[in-house]
């Protein structure tokens, strides 16, 4: 069986997310969204409600699965077994990063391999990060990320006030 990682902070999972994990699935017998704690990045949501969303957001895709990790990204894929790492490219400043990001996992482990995918066209403008902004500043975000995700992150605000 051939397995992926798609790992990420998903803070919050979004279409063009959604769409790299949609065409991952359909490479690969099965594709985990491995969710990053991401401390480091002082995430707007939870570990909890991020796995949450992703799994809200691939619950249809059958060979698609969420799994949260707290440790090096290739320690969590030699657990599970798996060497390939799958990361999306929006535009040439992802490409710089996940290069680097690509040679130090190698680095770390030579048996990983990283295959890049770009999203489709009309979500290669989508970031969690703007969809955060937008939230925060009181904007629409359910064209930005999957309905069930937006109405999750709703019911999560009206929460919080």
């Amino acid at each position: 069986m051939k397995k992926a990682i798609y790992p990420g902070s998903f803070d919050p999972i979004t279409n063009g997310h959604l769409d790299i994990v949609c065409r991952a699935a359909s490479l690969f017998d099965e594709v985990i969204v491995a969710v990053s704690k991401s401390a480091d990045k002082t995430p707007m949501f939870s570990l909890g409600d991020r796995v949450r969303m992703a799994e809200l957001a691939v619950g249809d895709i059958k060979n698609a699965r969420v799994l949260p990790f707290e440790n090096l990204l290739v320690a969590f894929a030699a657990a599970q077994k798996i060497r390939v790492l799958v990361r999306g490219l929006r535009a040439v400043s992802d490409f710089e990063y996940e290069l680097q990001m690509g040679y130090a996992n190698e680095s770390l482990d030579p048996n990983i391999e990283t295959i890049y995918l770009m999203p489709t066209l009309k979500y290669a403008f989508i970031s969690a990060s703007a969809v955060r902004s937008i939230h925060r500043h009181g904007g629409k975000i359910e064209h930005l990320v999957p309905l069930n995700v937006a109405e999750y992150i709703l019911k999560k605000s009206l929460k919080c006030t």
